[in-house]
């Protein structure tokens, strides 16, 4: 089984994570979607409810895993025998800081990272950029997947 990571906080997921997640699952037998807990950062959304959005999000493929993990990715990999990491760059600025981690993360472990360049349809999409959009009654509805969409414009009523 060829088997890849894509990591992230995915608060909310987006259609340009959706783009990454999707190609990923189109070259690896199984792709675990690894919602990384931070402590230090207050979500929008629970992990677990981002779990929930991810899984509706990723219903259709069929080979999606999705689950939380708080440490590091390594560790995560190397507990369910992943050799890859795919991330998604939507910029130069993105690529600095990836090199970096790719580079620490193959010296702890020997897990590789391949980088998928973004449809650059969604070469300036974030989920902070999303949420400060809606936050203030921007239409992000073309961003995110239709459920996604009426989560966040909920929370940010309830808020």
């Amino acid at each position: 089984m060829r088997r890849a990571v894509c990591p992230g906080s995915f608060d909310p997921i987006t259609n340009g994570h959706l783009d990454i997640i999707g190609r990923a699952s189109r070259l690896y037998d199984v792709v675990h979607v690894a919602v990384m807990i931070n402590q230090s950062k207050q979500g929008l959304f629970t992990v677990e409810e981002r779990i929930d959005l991810i899984r509706e999000a990723t219903a259709d493929y069929g080979n999606i895993e999705v689950e939380s993990f708080h440490g590091l990715l390594v560790d995560f990999c190397k507990q369910r025998d992943i050799p890859a990491i795919v991330k998604g760059l939507r910029a130069v600025s993105d690529f600095d800081y990836e090199l970096q981690m790719a580079q620490m993360n193959i010296g702890l472990s020997g897990v590789e990272t391949l980088f998928v360049p973004t449809n650059p349809t969604y070469s300036f999409l974030s989920s902070s950029l999303v949420k400060e959009v809606a936050t203030w009654g921007g239409d992000v509805a073309h961003l995110l997947p239709a459920h996604v969409h009426s989560a966040l414009l909920e929370r940010l009523r309830d808020r």
